[in-house]
């Protein structure tokens, strides 16, 4: 990243050094990361992305990346789970700077110290943001929601959990409502699901709502499903979302990275007079790790400073941006993998941090945009084809 962290340093190395201790814990005993959370909270750390003028540090989108790549190199999953946090107060930020005070609500509860989620994911859903399985009933006042979410991370401290619903009153006319659910609502539920492969700390719950009502106040935007609807909400959403969970990854890449180049050193075999660091196939592999490491900074880091610096790429923008986050975390599994290659045996054992790294890694291609989307949607938008044209394929 080309950003200059920010003086007032949100992340001393102290704080990082105690999170880096913690992070094993957290996944071996399966727990939310609530010991990160509070003093991340308490060190002004959820409101980096929070405008000055409301009380918050009023940090560039890069800046945000910059901070959490430092974050995600000592404990991955607590990044991941912020990152939720910061999707919705750098969408705010960014609607608020360009004259939209729809989402100012936002910034004022985040610095009086509300803590904001996503409750996008649904089972079966694979257009997550413009479609969904919820269902969004107008009552007086407001809108009910029914559905079943899920990798609601952040579950144990939200305070709001910003989610999307399907209006289907009129069955030409398909909305999305785009609302946000208090915490004291009623007729609603979190279960306790997340017994997972990767990133255990996050809490990532499921969420199920029973005709939970969420008043006006709380609705950001009601606008047309599809791409149709597409604007400035969603695509801010896009770019905080997305490439925040590919810095995450970045960062994962560069640890094994680093962790390997410590580990070659002190590894030996019988065949050899030096160290395994000597071994012409490790040498091979590490300069395949460090050229990908090399395109994943280059690459995402340059559509990083391009959405903070506010470039012009017009409706080129979700390309750019599923294209880069799919680049990064792919490449970033192929960086951890050859790292637990080279790590030899002790690699799998679960004292070990390679391992832990490997199963984190791997959750990268599951966020969204998975491949299959990313493909779908790049491929249509390259060719000038409406990606909400029916039939879907053929």
């Amino acid at each position: 990243m080309t950003a200059t962290l920010p003086s007032t340093d949100l992340l001393p190395e102290e704080l990082l050094a105690r999170f880096d201790e913690r992070a094993p814990v957290y996944d071996r005993e399966h727990r939310f990361f609530q010991e990160d959370f509070d003093d991340l909270r308490a060190r002004g750390y959820l409101n980096a992305a929070v405008p000055a003028a409301f009380g918050g540090a009023g940090l560039s989108f890069a800046e945000v990346q910059d901070l959490q790549r430092r974050l995600a190199y000592v404990a991955p999953a607590t990044a991941l789970a912020i990152n939720m946090h910061f999707y919705w107060t750098g969408v705010a930020a960014e609607l608020s700077n360009a004259g939209d005070p729809s989402c100012d609500w936002m910034l004022q509860a985040s610095a009086d110290g509300a803590v904001f989620a996503a409750g996008h994911g649904e089972a079966g859903n694979d257009i997550p943001l413009f479609l969904s399985s919820s269902k969004a009933e107008r009552v007086d006042g407001g809108w009910e929601i029914t559905g079943h979410k899920i990798f609601g991370s952040l579950s144990p401290v939200w305070t709001f959990l910003g989610l999307h619903a399907l209006d289907a009153s009129d069955p030409e006319q398909l909305k999305v409502v785009h609302a946000f659910l208090p915490r004291d609502s009623e007729r609603y539920r979190i279960d306790n699901t997340w017994n997972v492969l990767g990133m255990r700390a996050t809490e990532s719950n499921d969420t199920i709502l029973d005709h939970t009502f969420v008043p006006d106040e709380y609705v950001a935007l009601v606008c047309p499903a599809g791409f149709a609807g597409a604007g400035p909400f969603q695509v801010s959403i896009f770019a905080w979302g997305l490439l925040g969970f590919a810095t995450v990854y970045a960062a994962i890449a560069q640890r094994a990275y680093d962790e390997t180049l410590r580990r070659v050193h002190r590894r030996n075999s019988v065949a050899l007079t030096r160290s395994m660091a000597y071994h012409p196939g490790v040498q091979h592999e590490v300069a395949e790790m460090r050229i990908a490491l090399e395109s994943i900074d280059g690459y995402l880091g340059g559509v990083i400073n391009d959405w903070s610096n506010h470039v012009d790429h017009g409706h080129d923008w979700p390309v750019k941006i599923l294209a880069a986050k799919y680049f990064a975390v792919n490449q970033a599994w192929r960086i951890v993998d050859t790292a637990l290659d080279l790590s030899g045996g002790a690699g799998i054992f679960t004292r070990d941090r390679m391992e832990q790294l490997f199963r984190d890694a791997r959750l990268g291609r599951i966020h969204p945009g998975n491949s299959l989307l990313t493909h779908e949607v790049v491929g249509k938008l390259s060719l000038g084809i409406n990606p909400d044209e029916q039939p879907r394929w053929g």
